[in-house]
């Protein structure tokens, strides 16, 4: 089977949101993105729709030009996959684009990591929850857990991450 490699992009954009994120988790990134290329043009992942309300969210194709990603720090990941996963992961991608509009940001979901009971909403995800989603679909990764309580740093901690990159994001690209 063919060897091909995804990437996870792990941020600090320093935003209301994420500084009130860290004071609960005092991890260093509290936003988990999934990059299909090195390059990072294509970067999906659950946030922010505008720039200015952190609060309307959903599914987004991120871009390293945006002005919130643009002083963000951030680590790069290497993921080996096999062809039959990279398939499955297209085929959810795919699925997800197709609907974007139909997704958006669980903001509860988020309280249920605090209390430790995962909250499962129709149509939303948190970042990481969505991350976490598309590596057990595409037969990548299993949890203790569910994706509801997976965490940045639950996926930063997977065996088999090759670490690509580490400081300002637009200095990685």
């Amino acid at each position: 089977m063919r060897q091909d490699y995804i990437y996870l992009l792990f941020t600090n954009t320093g935003t209301l949101l994420t500084k009130a994120i860290g004071m609960y988790t005092k991890a260093e990134y509290n936003h988990v993105s999934l990059a299909l290329d090195l390059e990072l043009n294509e970067i999906y992942s659950f946030g922010r729709k505008h720039l200015r309300n952190p609060f309307w969210g959903g599914f987004v194709k991120e871009s390293t030009e945006e002005e919130l990603f643009q002083k963000a720090n951030c680590s790069i990941y290497a993921f080996a996959i096999n062809s039959k996963q990279s398939e499955k992961l297209q085929e959810t991608l795919t699925f997800f684009k197709s609907r974007k509009d139909v997704y958006h940001y669980n903001v509860l979901g988020l309280f249920g990591i605090l209390f430790n009971k995962p909250i499962q909403r129709s149509n939303a995800y948190f970042c990481s929850q969505f991350v976490a989603y598309l590596l057990i679909e595409a037969g990548m990764v299993s949890f203790d857990k569910p994706p509801e309580l997976i965490t940045p740093q639950d996926i930063q901690q997977l065996p088999g991450l090759i670490s690509i990159y580490q400081g300002k994001l637009q200095d990685a690209v």
